[in-house]
């Protein structure tokens, strides 16, 4: 069972760098076409290779090449790594297992409650002293879609990971600003129908593929669900809250905040599972430490293939 596992870790991993190196290749000639149509000046960082890509825009058929970029051709159909990662999403609900660091504080233990609530079809794990090898190969023996782990530090959650299963990504949060539902008096009880999902200012591709990492952690709603999540991102902090709503006699509609509510900060993606993190490529980094990393919005920035240089 582990050899298979690796093996087909091997294999999704070899299509993913197959697809992006080809799609690297694509979006360098769109570039470089869009310029010379519009007679506007060529980007600095495609001067060097500007003719060797032009020679190819010139005696290459674009079909073949935009398909490819897309996905990866394979008997008539056309297959992406996110197949890989995301194929059952729509068709079956998330089955999300939630745990803690070794030793909670009873703040910690209140908010993981408070998650279980917000993801549906989710259960708490006690950690205990098991080891993440032994938790990892667990869910994935009991076909467990995403595995969420939340440290803290002093009783307050300060960092939130999520590893989709089985072959990842693992996303890295920090945690900010956290009010639970515990601290408000007389908040009442939490809806338990599938939310409804709103994602606000998430324009780049990164921005993207955080919204991906998100929203397939919910079950699609029915319409007549009156429970709202939204994640909206401002200068890269991603507000959560967490609402139900009902119509007024006037066609409105009012707001009733359920908790809890956080900032979350991406610092990390990974291209592997928790068991597999020393090994796993890194996928996308923060860096703070950079003279314009002051300026830099990696998730709304429009112009996000000049933002994104340290996607590795």
């Amino acid at each position: 069972m582990l050899r298979r596992q690796a093996r087909l870790r091997r294999e999704y991993l070899y299509r993913k760098s197959v697809q992006d190196k080809v799609k690297g290749i694509q979006e360098k000639k769109d570039k470089l076409k869009h310029s010379l149509e519009e007679n506007i000046p060529i980007h600095p960082d495609l001067r060097k290779s500007a003719l060797h890509v032009q020679r190819k825009i010139e005696w290459e058929d674009a079909g073949p090449e935009m398909a490819v970029a897309m996905g990866t051709e394979m008997g008539g159909t056309v297959v992406n790594h996110e197949d890989d990662e995301y194929r059952w999403a729509g068709v079956e609900d998330p089955k999300i297992v939630i745990t803690t660091s070794r030793d909670p504080s009873s703040r910690l233990k209140m908010f993981v409650k408070e998650l279980r609530l917000i993801f549906p079809n989710s259960q708490r794990m006690n950690r205990g002293n098991y080891e993440m090898k032994q938790l990892i190969h667990a869910c994935r023996a009991n076909d467990v879609t995403d595995f969420i782990i939340v440290h803290e530090h002093r009783g307050v959650p300060d960092a939130l990971v999520i590893c989709h299963l089985p072959y990842g990504p693992t996303a890295y949060f920090t945690l900010s600003g956290v009010v639970m539902r515990h601290d408000i008096p007389d908040i009442g009880t939490m809806s338990e129908q599938y939310p409804h999902l709103i994602f606000h200012n998430f324009k780049t591709k990164l921005g993207v593929r955080v919204t991906n990492i998100l929203k397939y952690l919910f079950p699609v709603p029915k319409e007549d669900s009156k429970r709202v999540i939204s994640f909206a991102n401002h200068d890269d902090y991603i507000c959560f809250r967490h609402h139900t709503y009902k119509k007024t006699q006037e066609k409105n509609i009012e707001l009733t905040e359920i908790g809890p509510r956080f900032q979350m900060k991406l610092y990390e993606i990974k291209l592997g599972t928790l068991d597999t993190e020393s090994a796993a490529d890194t996928e996308w980094a923060l860096r703070p430490y950079m003279n314009t990393s002051h300026k830099r919005r990696f998730l709304s920035d429009e112009d996000g293939w000049q933002q994104e240089d340290n996607l590795i």
